[in-house]
């Protein structure tokens, strides 16, 4: 799912020697030590979206998605040159996850690294970076303008974007993630490794192993550590009181617990 540190993550395997992509996309005001996202996937995923008349952002829940056969061909071409110059490669881009029914039919033998943080945490990040690209706006105002809006405004303006938008946030959380454990529910289990996002800074080392001992990847150990700047992270905060249907939050619940039981490292 969008924001939930795949980035981070990526970045961290990056610097293991794996091969994450020819062109990765770079930093931005949300991710500023880049997105590590391999940009041939990005636009392909991004084309197919815009096709069904969806925000090329992905951020959509429950909407059915059709790939024209020209775009079936453009993957297909795409993962050839992938697997004609690399023995070993991978991709990280939060949108495959509404494409996972496809990527199993192309690619029948791929392992899944799967990242799980929590709803709270991705729906705070995912609205934080909303409000920061409107407070950004406001720092190139004039100098009454940014007052008013650092005096009057800015903490209202906060409260009802969130208010707006948390719910349909959580939606696409839990979306995305059905769509995940309606994969890996699927295919055998040696073909994916669920991990937490929040215990990477302590068990990375358990990761890697896994990774080079049951994949058999030939990596070089980083200690994720190195990758890792907490200050960086969003804070969490409750979310809860945002969602005013009771559901939305029970089914989030579930899907965590779900999650839980398919955890190797925990």
């Amino acid at each position: 799912m969008h924001r939930s540190g795949t980035s981070l993550i990526t970045n961290w395997l990056f610097h293991c020697g794996l091969q994450v992509g020819e062109r990765l996309v770079g930093a931005s005001e949300g991710n500023k030590e880049g997105h590590y996202e391999d940009v041939e996937f990005l636009r392909i995923h991004e084309e197919i979206l815009a096709g069904n008349g969806y925000p090329p952002t992905g951020l959509i829940h429950h909407k059915p998605i059709q790939v024209s056969e020209y775009q079936l061909e453009k993957l297909k071409a795409i993962l050839k040159v992938k697997e004609q110059h690399f023995d070993q490669w991978g991709w990280k881009e939060p949108r495959t996850c509404l494409f996972l029914y496809v990527y199993r039919e192309l690619i029948p033998g791929a392992k899944y690294l799967v990242i799980m943080r929590d709803y709270a945490a991705v729906v705070n990040s995912l609205l934080k970076r909303d409000f920061d690209v409107l407070d950004n706006a406001y720092s190139h105002r004039s100098f009454f303008t940014r007052l008013k809006w650092k005096l009057f405004r800015k903490n209202r303006k906060r409260k009802k974007l969130y208010r707006k938008n948390a719910a349909d946030y959580l939606e696409v959380w839990i979306d995305y993630n059905e769509h995940i454990l309606n994969m890996i529910g699927d295919i055998p289990e040696k073909d994916y490794l669920v991990v937490n996002y929040s215990l990477l800074e302590m068990r990375d080392s358990d990761v890697f192993s896994f990774l080079t001992n049951e994949w058999g990847f030939r990596l070089t150990y980083f200690p994720f550590i190195k990758v890792y700047k907490k200050a960086l992270i969003s804070a969490k905060n409750d979310i809860d009181p945002l969602i005013k249907d009771q559901g939305l939050i029970d089914k989030a619940k579930e899907l965590e617990d779900r999650f839980r039981s398919y955890m190797l490292i925990v």
